[in-house]
C-alpha cells in the first residue's frame, strides 16, 4: 500500500479522528499539519509528525517543501475576517496535478434558516450568521480554484459536531447548559467518528467538485438533546431562559437558523452506515462509556 502524505490544516478533533481512523486501519502515512503556534515536532497516536506556524499574517516557509511533497489535504481552518487563509497564502501552489484527494471541511450553517424544513446539498444557500456567510464565501472560492486547477476536491458540510469529550452530557454535569425557549428550532448533528468515517471512505471513492452534508439521521431541537441527557444523568432540568437573555454572540446565531439536514446523498454515494445514526445512541455511548 503506498503511503499518503497528508496535509491538514488545522489539526482539530476531526482531523486527529480521521488521522486515528487511517492509522487504526494500518494506512501507511506521512502527516504534516499546521498550527497558530510555533512550528514544532511532534506526536499524535505514535505518528511522528511536523506541525508549522500557519497564521493569516503568514506562515513557516519551511511548510512549503512539505506542502509540495503532499498527495492528501484535508482543509479545516475557518476563515478568518472573512478570509480563507489557505487560498490567501498558498492558491499558486496548488497547480500541481500531483494531488489525489482535496477535502474542505464547511459546515451547514451556509443554508441559513430554512423554519425547520428539510435541506439537501441543492437547497438555497442564504446565510444569516458571520460564520455561514463566510464558509459560503470560502467554498465558492474553494470551487473556483478546484475549476482553475482541475483539482479533485470535494467539499463536507458538517452538521453540529459532537464527540466523546465535547457533548452536552458534559456541559450538563458542568452546569454550563441552559434550556433556549425557542418554538420549531430544529438542527441536527454528528458524532466526530462518523465523519472520520466518511473521510475514510472516500478516499477511494471519489467525485470531483461534489458537496456532501455530512448528518446523523435525527435532526431535533436543543431542549429535547437536552431533556435526553437530562434523564441519562438522573439530574434536574437547566434553567430556561428566553432568546434575548443569550450573551453569546455565536449562540445568538444558532437561534436564528432552524434547518433538518438532509444526509441521503451522503449515506448513498459512501455506503454509509453510521455508527450514531442519532443523538441517543451517542449520548448512550458516551454516557456508558466515558462519563
Amino acid at each position: 500500500m503506498d503511503t499518503k502524505k497528508i496535509v491538514c490544516f488545522g489539526f482539530g478533533q476531526v482531523a486527529k479522528n480521521f488521522i486515528k481512523k487511517l492509522n487504526d486501519q494500518g494506512v501507511p502515512l506521512k502527516l504534516t499539519t499546521t498550527s497558530r503556534k510555533e512550528s514544532r515536532n511532534k506526536k499524535f497516536e505514535n505518528i511522528s509528525y511536523e506541525s508549522f506556524q500557519f497564521t493569516e499574517e503568514g506562515f513557516d516557509k519551511n511548510f512549503i517543501s512539505k506542502f509540495e511533497e503532499a498527495d492528501h489535504i484535508l482543509l479545516s481552518i475557518a476563515p478568518i475576517n472573512g478570509t480563507d487563509i489557505v487560498i490567501k497564502n498558498l492558491k499558486d501552489y496548488f497547480k500541481s496535478s500531483k494531488f489525489k484527494w482535496i477535502t474542505y471541511l464547511s459546515a451547514t450553517s451556509v443554508y441559513g434558516n430554512h423554519n425547520g424544513e428539510w435541506v439537501d446539498e441543492n437547497s438555497e444557500t442564504k446565510p444569516n450568521s458571520p460564520n455561514g456567510i463566510d464558509r459560503l464565501k470560502a467554498e465558492t472560492e474553494w470551487m473556483q480554484l478546484a475549476s482553475k486547477f482541475d483539482l479533485p476536491f470535494q467539499i463536507f458540510r458538517l452538521s453540529g459536531i459532537y464527540s466523546n469529550q465535547y457533548n452536552i452530557l458534559k456541559r450538563l454535569k458542568l452546569g454550563e447548559a441552559k434550556i433556549i425557549n425557542k418554538k420549531n428550532h430544529f438542527f441536527s448533528r454528528i458524532h466526530v467518528e462518523d465523519i472520520a468515517h466518511v473521510l475514510f471512505s472516500s478516499l477511494n471513492n471519489f467525485k470531483k467538485k461534489e458537496i456532501y452534508n455530512i448528518s446523523d439521521n435525527k435532526p431535533a431541537s436543543a431542549e429535547e438533546v437536552t431533556m435526553y441527557g437530562v434523564k441519562l444523568l438522573g439530574i434536574d432540568k437547566p434553567k430556561t431562559i428566553e432568546i434575548n437573555e443569550i450573551e453569546s454572540e455565536m449562540l445568538k446565531n444558532f437561534y436564528k437558523d432552524s434547518k433538518k439536514i438532509d444526509n441521503k446523498k451522503m449515506k448513498e454515494f459512501f455506503n454509509h452506515k453510521l455508527k450514531y445514526p442519532t443523538y441517543v445512541e451517542g449520548l448512550n455511548y458516551i454516557f456508558n462509556n466515558t462519563i
